[in-house]
């Protein structure tokens, strides 16, 4: 997946974007329940969608949406450096154990015990 690229300004990560307005839930009596502060931002071309009704104000909800959307969006960007092997896999330690093993059959057997000069 390629990375997908990020406006530096606002209004032009904006203009790549749907914001949908609603109310919010929770506490906040009569205020919260006539003022559409909510925002909903949708990434178009990525589909990363961020969320935010934590302040009174629709105006610092977006600016908070947005750096949420930036967060997010940077996430999905981030890939894991190779890993580079540090030490032997378990085939090749369990390789040279045989080979080990077999080494050692072939010096027992050719001990001395059985040799005759004559």
């Amino acid at each position: 997946m390629e990375p997908i690229e990020i406006p530096e300004s606002d209004d032009d990560l904006l203009d790549e974007c749907e914001v949908q307005v609603f109310r919010s839930s929770g506490p906040g009596g009569q205020h919260a329940n006539k003022t559409e502060s909510a925002v909903r931002i949708r990434h178009v071309p990525s589909g990363v969608v961020a969320q935010c009704q934590e302040e009174r104000s629709q105006h610092l909800n977006k600016l908070r949406c947005l750096a949420k959307l930036r967060e997010r969006i940077q996430e999905r960007n981030h890939r894991d450096p190779l890993r580079i092997p540090t030490k032997p896999t378990g085939g090749s330690r369990r390789r040279g154990k045989i080979a080990k093993s077999r080494h050692s059959t072939r010096k027992s057997e050719r001990s001395f015990r059985n040799w005759d000069p004559d």
